[in-house]
Formats: C-alpha cells, sequence, structure tokens
C-alpha cells in the first residue's frame, strides 16, 4: 500500500505524513516514512527544482515506492507531486494506491511562508516556484482534506485520512 500526499510547500504534507506514519507504524511494522525532499537528499541532492528536475526526482520517489510496495512494505509519501503521469502511474503500478490532496488556499500558504520560499518567489528572487512560475493542476485524488486556516492538528487530519481509507486501526495486525 503506497500512501501518497500531495500538496504545496507549507500545506503539511509531511507533518500529518510523519502524524499519519505514527499512527500506522504503531499497529504495522512493516510502514515507512517518505519525502520528497529527503529522498532528494538520500540521492545526493543532484538535482534542482527545474522542470526536468522536478520530473526525474518524481520518477525516483514513484520507483523507490514500487520497489517498498513489491517487497509488502507500506508507505506513506510526502511529496509536491505536479505530474499528472506520476500519479496516473502509480495508481496502475502499486498493489494499493490511496491518493490524498493537502487543500490549502495560496494566500495562506504566502502568509505562513514557512521556508521564505513564497516571498522569494514574489519579490522574483526565487525561480521555479510551483504556484507561482510552475502551474499546479490539484489532483484528481482520492480524498481531499482541508489544513486552511483554522490549521487542523495533523493527528486529527491523519485520523481521517486512516478512517477514509478504511483501515480499521483494532483489526491492523501488529
Amino acid at each position: 500500500m503506497v500512501i501518497w500526499l500531495i500538496g504545496l510547500a507549507g500545506a503539511g504534507k509531511t507533518t500529518i505524513g510523519q502524524e499519519l506514519y505514527a499512527l500506522l507504524r504503531a499497529r504495522r511494522p512493516n510502514v515507512v516514512f517518505l519525502d520528497g525532499d529527503h529522498v532528494r537528499a538520500i540521492m545526493g541532492n543532484d538535482l534542482g527544482h527545474t522542470m526536468e528536475d522536478r520530473m526525474a526526482n518524481a520518477w525516483r520517489v514513484c520507483r523507490l515506492c514500487k520497489y517498498l510496495d513489491d517487497q509488502g512494505i507500506d508507505v506513506v509519501c510526502a511529496i509536491l507531486s505536479i505530474f499528472p503521469e506520476t500519479q496516473k502511474w502509480n495508481r496502475e503500478n502499486y498493489a494499493r494506491y490511496f491518493e490524498v490532496y493537502i487543500e490549502v488556499p495560496m494566500d495562506e500558504l504566502v502568509a505562513r511562508d514557512q521556508k521564505g520560499l513564497y516571498s522569494g518567489a514574489l519579490s522574483g528572487q526565487i525561480q521555479d516556484v510551483v504556484g507561482f512560475d510552475i502551474p499546479f493542476q490539484p489532483p484528481q485524488a482520492d480524498l481531499v482534506v482541508s489544513n486552511g486556516e483554522p490549521m487542523r492538528p495533523p493527528a486529527s487530519l491523519a485520523a481521517q485520512i486512516a478512517a477514509a481509507m478504511d483501515i480499521d486501526m483494532d483489526k491492523v495486525s501488529a
């Protein structure tokens, strides 16, 4: 099973993903958490943020998830995921795939701006920012959760995702 969390920078993908991972891990020993930025680092930070580099990283993450899925390891993956072709590939190649879009209005993301990404894009100091000079098409996800203002507790959103996947935590083997 691969749970694919999609959202723009600052939407809460990583934090929600870590909560979901902890929720599943409490009952399932065969689950891992992957984050798109962490995969970049693991692979040597050899890619930038151009469309071509983003595509190369997206395929790395897809193939890594497939490798783990083929071994019966469940994956919670937090990634920006801007390419419909990778999302389609995921649906066709994983044993079980559940896609979640973490929706936050752009004005809220700009206000949060945890990494200075959006202020840099607005001032013209940073290029290749998804939602600004790289378009973002919201996915046709299995579940859309809102994490706008007010922000919901990450544990609550993780529980909502688990419930939507019909994961009965009392019946999941330890």
